[in-house]
Parts: C-alpha cells; structure tokens; sequence
C-alpha cells in the first residue's frame, strides 16, 4: 500500500472517531475588553491583574486568563500548581527560575508543575492562560488569588497550592 494511500486511510479513521458537530450542545463565545475590568489584587507583592476570563459556576471549565501587570520590584517563590497555563512577556524583564524573559518570550508549564520563583526590576504585563490540567485534571483557582481584598504577606501564602 502507498503511503498516500495509508495516510488518506489513517484520516478517514480519525474523521469516523469524532464525534458530530452540533448547534444543540454549542456554546458562543464570549467577548469582553480589557478597558470593561478593573484592576484586581492578586496574591503575590507588587502584582495586579484584569482576568478577562476564570472558571464559575455556569462554566467550570473557563481558563483563567488575562494580564498580569508587575511593578518594579515585584516577585513571587517557586510553588505549585497542579493545572497547566502558558505564559507570553509582553513588556518588561522577568528573571523566572533564574533564565531571563523579555517580551517575546512565551513559557509553557505543564501540569503538574512548580513555578519557579520570579523577579523583575522593570515591572511589565504578561498575558496568562491557566486551564485544567490534562493529566492531573485540577483546574486553575480563581476564588481568593485574583481577586483578593487584602493581600497576605508571602510567609503566609501557600506555596503548596
């Protein structure tokens, strides 16, 4: 058998595997601006986001996802995560686990993982995308990270979470 004609074959199988497109179990997508959201706390120092997207109760599996913005100085210890998320520098340096990070930069950490400890002295935004985890199946943490009323000092954050 050619290999045009094992690899038609090998599509053919995929294409019977998957399932039907249907209007009925569809869901829209949803727009929102950044210029729509407020600046929120977020649990490490020197560290505010806008989370354009994060899991609820009427759709549980939502990524977190948005800008974290850093001020000069800002950092955070390695600690961990159970779910995974991607991570594109689009202004400022970052010194994470030690490697240097400038805009342009974008950073994959699988689940599960632990994110090593950052540091800038420049500040800078990177956008974020947490999702759940496809081998641990944990799910990003909103609830109390992003949206947090008083910041705890890093001694008594969890870094195990």
């Amino acid at each position: 058998m050619s290999k045009e004609v094992s690899d038609t074959a090998e599509q053919n199988a995929l294409l019977k595997t998957t399932r039907d497109a249907s209007r009925k179990d569809h869901l829209p997508y949803i727009v929102r601006h950044l210029d729509d959201l407020n600046w929120e706390t977020i649990r490490w120092p020197g560290e505010t986001g806008k989370m354009v997207f994060h899991p609820n109760p009427d759709r549980p599996t939502e990524p977190n996802a948005g800008i974290l913005r850093l001020e000069p100085g800002a950092y955070h210890p390695e600690h961990y995560h159970g779910f995974a998320q991607v991570w594109y520098i689009m202004e400022g340096e970052f010194l994470i686990d030690g490697e240097k990070c400038t805009p342009g930069s974008m950073l994959f950490h699988p689940d599960p993982h632990f994110e090593g400890e950052l540091k800038t002295e420049t500040g800078g935004d990177i956008f974020i995308v947490q999702y759940p985890g496809p081998t641990t199946g944990e799910r990003p943490i909103y609830a109390g990270r992003f949206n947090m009323e008083k910041r705890k000092t890093v001694s008594e954050e969890r870094v195990d979470l």
